[in-house]
C-alpha cells in the first residue's frame, strides 16, 4: 500500500513537472512575441517629440532614410527630397538662442513654445523636431506624422541604429546575414572534420583510443563559451589578422572558425551514433561482394546514416546561430551590410548581449531588441524541427 503511494506522489510529482515547464516555456515565448510585436505599432519618431516643417512646404511625408539622410546632413535640399528648391534649415530647441535672446524666451523659458511657432512659421526651409510639450495650442506649421515601423521595413532595411534621434533606424538585414553566414561556414568548416572523427571512432580505432576519446570530445561540449572566445582572441584573432593582412583580426572568418570548434562535439557525437545504428548485415554483405572497408564506408555506411549526419549539421548550426559571447568577442562587433568574411559583423545574439542593457523598458529600441529575439527564436524552431523530422524519417 505505501508502495502504491510513494508511486502515485512520484508519478504525479513528474505530471506536475513537466506541465509547469511547458507551461513556462508557452508564457516565456508569448512574453517575447507579445513585446516583439510592441515595435510594428511604433513610430520611428523619439517618443515625446513631434516632426513640423514650415506649412508652405510642399512635403507631407518623409521615409526613415530619408529623415535620416538629412539630420546626418547628407540631404541638403528639398529638391533632392521631391520639394522647393532651397537647402534644408535643421531647427532644434537648441538652437532657439541663436534666433531669440533670453528676454524673449523668458527666464524660465515660459515663451519657448511661441519662439518655436515664430520661427517656423516664417521660415519656409525649416524642419525641426522638439519635445511635444513645447508645441504651441495655435501651431502653425505643419506637423508631419510618420508610418508605424512594418514587418517588410524590419526586414528588408540595412542600418540598425535603434537610438538614432530623431528617427530611429531598425534594419534588422544585416544583423540576419551575418548570424546566418558564419554559422552556413562554421558549418562547412566542422562538417568535414567531425564527420571524419566520426567514422574514426565508430569504424577505425580500436576500443581502448575509442574509449580515451569519446570523453574527451564531449568533454569539448562543456567548456564555457568566453573560455573559447579567449582563446580566438589570443591565438585565431592575430593569425587571421596577419594571414590576410588585415587592420582588425576580429571577423565573420575568425567567428566561423571558433564556432566550428564549438560545433564539433556535437556533430561528432551525432554522427557517431548514426554510423553505430548501421546493420552489421549490410556491413558484411558488402565486405562479402568485394568491397573494401573504406569502400563499404563511403558507399553503404554513409548513405544509410545520410539522415543522423544531416541531423548532425543541422544540430551545428543550431549551436553556432545561438551563440552569444563568441559572437561579441571575436567578430567585431560592427553592423555591416556585407557577404565578406574579412570584415567586422555583428550577429543576433551579439546585438542583443551588448544592447538590451542600454535600451530602455518598452521603448523603441527595447521592442526592435525582441523583435530580433523572435527572428533568432524562429530559426531555432525551424532547425529543431527539421531534425525532428529526419529523426523519425529515419526511424521509418
Amino acid at each position: 500500500m505505501l508502495k502504491k503511494i510513494i508511486n502515485k506522489i512520484i508519478e504525479g510529482f513528474i505530471k506536475t513537472s513537466g506541465w509547469v515547464s511547458s507551461i513556462i516555456v508557452l508564457l516565456i515565448i508569448i512574453f517575447l512575441f507579445k513585446e516583439a510585436t510592441g515595435l510594428f505599432t511604433k513610430s520611428p519618431l523619439e517618443e515625446g517629440y513631434v516632426l513640423v516643417v514650415n506649412k508652405k512646404n510642399p512635403i507631407d511625408k518623409l521615409s526613415p532614410d530619408q529623415l535620416k539622410n538629412v539630420f546626418d546632413r547628407d540631404s541638403t535640399s528639398w529638391k533632392t527630397l521631391g520639394g522647393m528648391n532651397a537647402p534644408i534649415e535643421i531647427f532644434t530647441v537648441e538652437d532657439i538662442s541663436t534666433f531669440y535672446n533670453d528676454s524673449m524666451i523668458g527666464a524660465n523659458m515660459e515663451n519657448l513654445p511661441w519662439c518655436i511657432n515664430d520661427h517656423i512659421a516664417k521660415t519656409e526651409n525649416v524642419i525641426s523636431y522638439f519635445p511635444e510639450k513645447y508645441l504651441p495650442k495655435n501651431f502653425e506649421g505643419k506637423i508631419m506624422h510618420l508610418d508605424n515601423v512594418s514587418v517588410y521595413q524590419f526586414l528588408k532595411n540595412k542600418i540598425w541604429l535603434p537610438s538614432a534621434r530623431p528617427v530611429a533606424q531598425v534594419g534588422a538585414l544585416p544583423l540576419i546575414i551575418s548570424t546566418l553566414l558564419v554559422s552556413l561556414v562554421a558549418i562547412l568548416i566542422a562538417l568535414p572534420i567531425g564527420l571524419a572523427a566520426a567514422i574514426y571512432l565508430a569504424e577505425v580505432a580500436d576500443s581502448r583510443i575509442r574509449t580515451f576519446l569519446k570523453p574527451v570530445i564531449e568533454l569539448l561540449a562543456g567548456i564555457p563559451s568566453v573560455v573559447y572566445g579567449f582563446f580566438g582572441l589570443v591565438i585565431i584573432v592575430p593569425f587571421i589578422q596577419k594571414i590576410f593582412s588585415l587592420p582588425v583580426g576580429e571577423t565573420g572568418l575568425t567567428g566561423s572558425i571558433i564556432l566550428a570548434i564549438m560545433a564539433l562535439p556535437t556533430i561528432i557525437t551525432v554522427a557517431e551514433d548514426a554510423l553505430r545504428t548501421v546493420p552489421k548485415a549490410m556491413k558484411e554483405a558488402s565486405l562479402a561482394l568485394g568491397a573494401t572497408h573504406w569502400q563499404t564506408i563511403y558507399k553503404v555506411m554513409i548513405p544509410y546514416a545520410s539522415s543522423g549526419i544531416t541531423a548532425a549539421a543541422i544540430l551545428g548550426i543550431g549551436r553556432a546561430v545561438g551563440e552569444t559571447m563568441v559572437a561579441l568577442m571575436v567578430t567585431g562587433n560592427a553592423n555591416n551590410f556585407t557577404f565578406s568574411l574579412l570584415k567586422p559583423i555583428r550577429t543576433i545574439p551579439a546585438t542583443i548581449a551588448a544592447e538590451l542593457g542600454e535600451a530602455s523598458y518598452g521603448g523603441m529600441h527595447f521592442k526592435a531588441l525582441f523583435a530580433l529575439g523572435c527572428i533568432l527564436f524562429l530559426i531555432t524552431l525551424v532547425i529543431n524541427v527539421y531534425v525532428e523530422y529526419l529523426s523519425g524519417k529515419k526511424t521509418k
